[in-house]
């Protein structure tokens, strides 16, 4: 078992910057890539960002690419999604997940462990 949580929720204004983190505990040597996903109101679970150890690379949402940035201290331990530029269309809660996949998958069916979530807000 992997326990994730997640912390950084907060409510900012267009432009405005949030840095998100995920703390893992438990039987982190199982996970090879986290990622970040999100739910807004009314819409399906997105994918954000994603980052592998093992393959040594991260991936990005369309979305969200050149404004978000996702990373890592001390690898399994604690992943950041740090959000510059934001806008009202990134309001949703924000989930962390992680995987034994060695690839960063985009792919919410690809993840075994998921946190409880924390909202971020953006107003207009």
């Amino acid at each position: 078992q992997v326990q994730l949580v997640e912390s950084g929720a907060g409510l900012v204004q267009a432009g405005g910057s949030l840095r998100l983190s995920c703390a893992a505990s438990g039987r982190t040597s199982s996970t090879y890539a986290v990622a970040w996903f999100r739910r807004a109101p009314g819409k399906e679970r997105e994918v954000v960002a994603a980052i592998s150890w093992s393959a040594g690379s991260t991936t990005y949402a369309d979305s969200v690419k050149g404004r978000f940035t996702i990373s890592s201290i001390n690898r399994k331990v604690t992943v950041y999604l740090q959000m510059t530029s934001l806008q009202p269309e990134d309001t949703a809660v924000y989930y962390c997940a992680t995987t034994g996949l060695s690839i960063p998958a985009m792919n919410s069916h690809d993840y075994d462990y998921w946190g409880q979530g924390t909202q971020v807000t953006v107003s207009s």
